[in-house]
Order: structure tokens, then sequence, then C-alpha cells
């Protein structure tokens, strides 16, 4: 069991990277809106040692550079708090909590999203060995949380002139990850006053690359199914605008284009479902990975 504090609300891990302090401005941002506490975790890793590790329990820090690896930690957090105040909108500001501790980082920050409502992490770390991909601990929560896991990427922002006018973008596939995803996306749409787009890829295994002439149809059919399935969200959030769109393939590559002019993307964790196409698991982590804009992979407990 760890003896770390529980916090809930929102929890950002941060590591004085570019993109750990665009997450913070992100989540920041995101907890204001919510009226919910917002944790700042920096995690002094260790390597992992047996079960405790495994379960997430903080380890004990080496006697020779604890000292400094604290100093270091300390000034991380002070830089985070300073981004974080400074990212209050509206008067929005969020209530701070800070901790810093040893311990295996991707195993801690999992423990600690067994209370959050959502857990923020940077795209990258550091370490300039994660550069070229989505960084390890990122890539750790997509897989394992136990809550929603906010990825933000520190690349270049949309270029449309109103980014916060930008609607939210939903990936749907029937499956119950796609569930809590369109759940969360209305409830962005509906905190941040935009419209929602709703993406189904659809995929005929007896189909080409290529759609056919029976492509229309298909995707009449896919529109009406996936209107069914929104209209019970669409009467609990009258204020959310939705468009849908259903194309065909790639899901990935869809949820990419729309994502350009978007200013957030939720998609499920995993799972094909009830109707047929989309398999979010693979897609979600390349969305995570590519899109320049947060995303959102909705795990739950």
């Amino acid at each position: 069991m760890s003896n770390r504090l529980a916090h809930q609300g929102i929890v950002v891990g941060v590591d004085g990277s570019p993109s750990s302090a665009m997450a913070v401005r992100w989540a920041a941002r995101e907890a204001g809106m919510r009226n919910v506490p917002l944790s700042l975790i920096h995690v002094i890793d260790t390597p992992p040692s047996g079960l405790l590790a495994l379960g997430g329990a903080a380890l004990p820090p080496p006697t020779e550079t604890g000292d400094w690896q604290k100093t270091e930690g300390a000034n991380i957090i002070s830089a985070a708090v300073r981004v974080a105040e400074d990212s209050a909108q509206n008067g929005e500001r969020p209530q701070l909590e800070t901790e810093v501790f040893f311990a295996a980082t991707v195993p801690a920050l999992v423990d600690l999203s067994k209370d959050a409502q959502m857990i923020v992490v940077g795209d990258r770390g550091h370490s300039m060995l994660r550069r070229a991909l989505l960084g390890s601990v990122s890539t750790g929560l997509i897989h394992h949380a136990h809550c929603p896991v906010a990825v933000i990427h520190d690349g270049t922002p949309s270029s449309a002139p109103e980014p916060s006018q930008l609607p939210v973008l939903v990936g749907i596939d029937g499956s119950p990850a796609s569930e809590l995803a369109t759940a969360i996306a209305f409830d962005e749409a509906s905190r941040r006053g935009v419209e929602l787009i709703a993406l189904h890829a659809w995929r005929d295994k007896g189909m080409s690359y290529t759609p056919s002439i029976q492509w229309s149809g298909q995707r009449a059919a896919g529109e009406e199914a996936l209107a069914e399935r929104l209209a019970g969200w669409r009467e609990r959030y009258p204020d959310v605008v939705v468009h849908l769109r259903v194309v065909f393939d790639r899901p990935a590559d869809h949820l990419l284009d729309e994502a350009e002019s978007s200013q957030l993307v939720v998609v499920g964790s995993h799972g094909r479902g009830g109707f047929s196409g989309m398999l979010l698991g693979s897609v979600s982590t390349t969305v995570a990975q590519a899109a320049d804009v947060p995303v959102i992979v909705a795990r739950q407990r």
C-alpha cells in the first residue's frame, strides 16, 4: 500500500520540461473550469525494486544524491506553481496541492490516478532519448491509469485565430471506452461553450480501401446509427451543437485530420464496440502521439 497523500481533482506530473509546463497550463485551466483542486506532482525517478515499486509505493532516496534531487524537485515544483497561477482565467484559480517524492515514475502516477478525476502529463519528458516518440511516462499512463489521461504537447498551437472557439473532437466506435470518451467530450464541449464533432470510422472487410459506390448508402446508415447512439447525450447537453462525421477506414488518420481544426481530442483507451469499425487502442496511442492539440484518453477504474 502507498503511504502518499490521496490527490483528488486534477493531477499533473511535472518535470521542468517545456512539455510539462504546457501540461501545467492546460491542467490549471481544466481544474479552474471544474472547480476542483490541482495537484502538482514531481516524482524523482528511482529504479523499480520488487513489489513495492510495482505497487507504486515510495522508495527510499539514495543517500548520496537524495538531498540535491529534493532541492531540484522543490525548484521544479515552485516553477510549476508560478505557471499554474499565471494560467488562471476569469478568476478561476484552483486550489493548489504539491508533492515531491522518490518512486518509480509510472507506477507512482498510476497509483495516484486511483483517486484523481484526471491525470495530465506532457507528451515527452526531459530525456532527449524520448524526443522522437511519445514519452515512456505518457505511454505508461494511457495504458495503465485508473482515470482519464490528458496528454499535452509542446508543439505549435493551432493557427486558427481563435483556438478557444474551435470544437472538441471525439472518436466513437460503440465500445464502453468509447462511451466514456463520449461522456467526457460532451462535458468538455459544454464547459468550453463550443461545438462537438463526433467521428466514426466505418470499415467493411469486404470492401476495398477505395470506397465503392455502395459507400454513400453505408455512410447514411452509419450516420443514422451514430445519431441514435448520441441521442441521449444530446438530450443531456442541449447546449452542445453536434456534427456527425462518418468516414471510411483509417480512424487515426481521420482523427488527426480533424484535430488540425479542433482544440481538444477525446478517444477511448481500447475496444471495438457495437457497430462496425473503429478499433480504439492503437488508435488512441497514435493520436496521443501525433496530434498537436491536447488529447484525452478515456480510461476508468
